[in-house]
């Protein structure tokens, strides 16, 4: 693989002398704009708020930018955005700098201008909107662990992905005629044209302020060019200058011309948005035209940009409260980009670009964008080894999904064939259709072992001691493993209709609320409808709730049914107690051990408790099934974590899988660590024997290989043979971490040296001495697969 160019070295170097901080322009801006449109229809007040910010805050070009554009007033710096949430931050102000995990910089001058605007947003906020509309018991479940929402409470939605493509051949000027044309042709004494009225202003609004700030850029890189006295670099800044008065209002022409655009575009959005996995998709795709059309650039070149490109995305960045730091650690905001597949009438759809990005991060070595590829039957073998030679290095990218089960699980949500062969990657782990789809994946995260723990204590919360969920039987008196699934399946049907309540509570919220028009102009049909995505605007419409542990669902029936009613080695009167005690004393760790040792585990290719899996959590799946959302869509289950499984794990007491109380569940359709003991072939044909389509939102597998593991070609060709082997089999799946326990180890020892140590979490990538503790102990106690 061919490094990174002078330039791109440089600008790593200022990349890692960086440090994060807290930016409060945004804050200061956006209440400026609330204060002045109060009493306004809220389309206009989004407007507003975005033009407000683009037009006043401080931008800037760094030394060897080619693409310019910023989303804060430093690099790697994060707005806050107070509109949605920040009760959350007020205790929290002091402690952003020292916190283990994502620290960021702030003056208390930036704490004292923050404080002066929060009473203005007392009771304004969206998280406390949307929390007077939830009934109590949807959060008291909540509260005490059946289901959480992550930081969805705090910030926007996001997980989305644009007709990015649209802006490239058209320009913001073509949306902006588009949006008038559809004004024309409205009766504004209809009530309903009089709203798409004020909406699509807004969008014509919004679409002018990003070519302002486009042109702002303009101004500055001609400012700089006067006083630059290297002629090479004066040129430069010529040409972006030429470039930023072009793009993105009108079509891009160029290979360079479409990155700044494309750039112009993923940066404001983040800025309008307070989301996160707002996703560049099928780059490789809808960038080729510019790249093979210009006659003038060089495949150096073109490389550079891209990489330039990556670092732009890595600088991007969220604050989250504490508790959601430990579960999105790594300053990350899942920017999910993908290559390869299949396009729109079933061939591959492989191109020079696709290797172009992977060679990308090769070259940078960062943690975005979060680099996935699609495979399919004919995916080109020099491909799929470019693929698993990046996977070598030890970044845990890229991710690899299968074309063969996601297409056509869109394909039975309603998604047509060729939007379906066009998905693309949101976030982690989640298929949907580019520039059509709003998805509202991550909805929630729905505790798959809390469940079980609710039926061994008769809907009683152990840890409170409330009776939150139904009285399904005392266990004890449970004469048959059938008894105690049927309670498992009583229990599952009340808490996925509290958490559909409480998601359904908060998209309202969204949608009254927090339109994004700027976003909503770049996703079909949002402009012909008359509504923003919130609303329903888009063609596709899902909600995403993520079971979690699937593992210990697994283990933990499969030890019920075969130690207590088949063997019957273990009565559970004598499970109960154990359980509840944490194993405590020697009977305690006695039925630990029975439960580590005598029941079948999964993620071994063993049918008995793998056949347990896929019912168990289909029991999931179809409960889910059954609702539908406030924008016109399906819900749809997913089967990950993000990096979840430990705060999931934190608030539920020990299990009968032999967990104890308190530690991490299984991450994704994992195997619990340790107990996949057949080997990497093993797991992949457990894991593909759950029902892949059927949890459509995604599913996450997680694998760990020794470096020594993928040493030469057949270290290669063995990581193939084990993707290829999960994929043929059903599975949809799979990301590699390839790091020693040793390498970890050291990193938590001594984390200054080992500042760009990249390692895979869930769906995502981050630095590892930036994780939460619990989340790296996590990652070294993953299964270390060896062939």
């Amino acid at each position: 693989m061919a490094g990174p160019s002078p330039r791109i070295e440089r600008k790593l170097k200022r990349f890692f002398e960086q440090q994060p901080e807290i930016c409060v322009e945004r804050a200061l801006l956006v209440t400026k704009a609330y204060q002045e449109t109060e009493g306004h229809p809220i389309y206009r007040r989004r407007a507003h708020a975005l033009a407000t910010i683009l037009d006043n805050m401080t931008i800037f070009i760094g030394d060897d930018e080619l693409v310019v554009g910023n989303q804060c007033s430093t690099p790697r710096s994060a707005p806050i955005y107070p509109e949605f949430s920040c009760k959350w931050l007020i205790p929290e102000l002091d402690s952003l700098s020292h916190r283990h995990s994502d620290r960021f910089l702030i003056s208390e001058e930036k704490k004292a201008a923050l404080r002066a605007i929060f009473p203005y947003w007392e009771g304004r906020t969206n998280s406390e909107i949307a929390a007077r509309l939830m009934p109590p018991e949807c959060i008291e479940a909540m509260d005490l662990g059946v289901y959480t929402f992550g930081n969805y409470f705090f910030n926007g939605v996001g997980h989305i992905s644009v007709a990015y493509w649209k802006v490239l051949e058209k320009g913001l000027d073509g949306i902006v005629a588009d949006a008038e044309a559809e004004r024309a042709r409205l009766d504004i004494a209809d009530g309903e044209d009089l709203r798409k009225d004020h909406f699509l202003a807004s969008v014509i609004d919004s679409c002018q302020a990003v070519i302002r700030f486009a042109g702002r850029f303009a101004d500055e890189a001609e400012k700089k060019a006067a006083s630059c006295s290297d002629p090479k670099r004066r040129a430069e800044l010529l040409e972006i200058a030429r470039i930023c008065r072009k793009v993105p209002a009108r079509p891009a022409g160029s290979f360079h011309e479409a990155c700044q655009s494309w750039w112009f575009i993923q940066d404001v959005m983040q800025i309008e948005s307070n989301g996160h996995s707002v996703s560049p998709g099928r780059f490789d795709q809808y960038m080729y035209p510019h790249y093979v059309n210009d006659g003038n650039l060089t495949a150096e070149k073109a490389q550079e940009l891209v990489d330039l490109l990556f670092i732009k995305l890595s600088e991007m960045n969220k604050v989250r409260d504490a508790e959601s730091t430990k579960v999105f650690a790594g300053y990350q905001c899942f920017q999910n980009m993908i290559a390869g597949g299949v396009d729109r009438s079933g061939r591959d759809a492989t191109n020079p670009l696709s290797y172009m990005v992977l060679q990308a991060m090769a070259n940078v070595r960062l943690t975005s964008p979060s680099l996935s590829v699609r495979i399919h039957e004919n995916t080109p073998l020099a491909f799929y080894r470019k693929a698993a030679e990046l996977v070598r290095l030890g970044l845990g990218f890229p991710a690899f999904y299968n074309d063969r089960v996601i297409i056509p699980a869109l394909m039975a949500r309603g998604v047509a064939r060729e939007d379906a062969r066009d998905y693309a990657m949101i976030g982690c782990v989640e298929p949907q259709c580019g520039g059509k789809t709003y998805g509202w994946h991550d909805a929630a995260f729905f505790s798959l072992g809390k469940i079980v723990e609710l039926v061994m204590n008769n809907g009683v919360e152990p840890l409170s001691g409330r009776q939150i969920g139904p009285k399904t039987g005392e266990v004890t008196s449970f004469a048959t493993y059938e008894d105690f699934y049927e309670a498992y399946k009583k229990q599952t049907e009340h808490f996925v209709r509290l958490m559909v309540i409480a998601d359904n509570a908060v998209d309202a919220t969204y949608m009254t609320n927090m339109p994004l028009p700027f976003l909503s102009s770049m996703v079909d049909d949002c402009i012909g409808r008359g509504k923003a995505v919130e609303e329903g605007g888009a063609v596709y419409n899902f909600s995403g709730p993520q079971g979690v542990g699937v593992a210990n669902l697994a283990d933990s029936l499969a030890a019920i049914r075969k130690l207590v009613y088949e063997d019957k080695v273990l009565s559970m009167a004598q499970l109960k107690k154990a359980v509840d005690s944490d194993f405590a004393g020697a009977e305690g760790e006695s039925v630990r051990q029975m439960l580590l040792n005598r029941a079948p585990k999964y993620g071994n290719d063993i049918d008995y408790v793998d056949r347990i899996a896929r019912e168990a959590t289909l029991v999931y799946c179809k409960e889910v099934d059954r609702y539908h959302c406030p924008r016109g869509g399906q819900f749809q289950p997913g089967l990950y974590p993000v990096s979840g499984n430990v705060s999931t794990g934190a608030a539920m007491g020990a299990t009968p899988d032999g967990r104890k109380a308190h530690t991490p569940v299984a991450d994704g359709v994992s195997p619990s660590g340790g107990a996949d003991r057949g080997g990497p072939t093993a797991t992949v044909l457990s894991v593909a024997k759950l029902d892949h389509a059927e949890a459509s939102n995604g599913t996450l597998l997680n694998m760990k290989f020794h470096p020594t593991a993928l040493k030469g070609d057949k270290g290669l060709d063995d990581l193939i043979s084990v993707t290829e082997g999960l994929f043929t089999h059903g599975g949809s799946h799979v990301q590699y971490n390839v790091v020693s326990k040793e390498t970890l180890l050291a990193a938590q020892e001594k984390p200054e040296e080992y500042k760009s140590l990249v390692v895979r979490v869930a769906g995502y990538s981050a630095f590892f001495t930036v994780l939460d503790r619990s989340v790296q102990n996590d990652i070294i106690s993953r299964t270390e697969q060896v062939f």
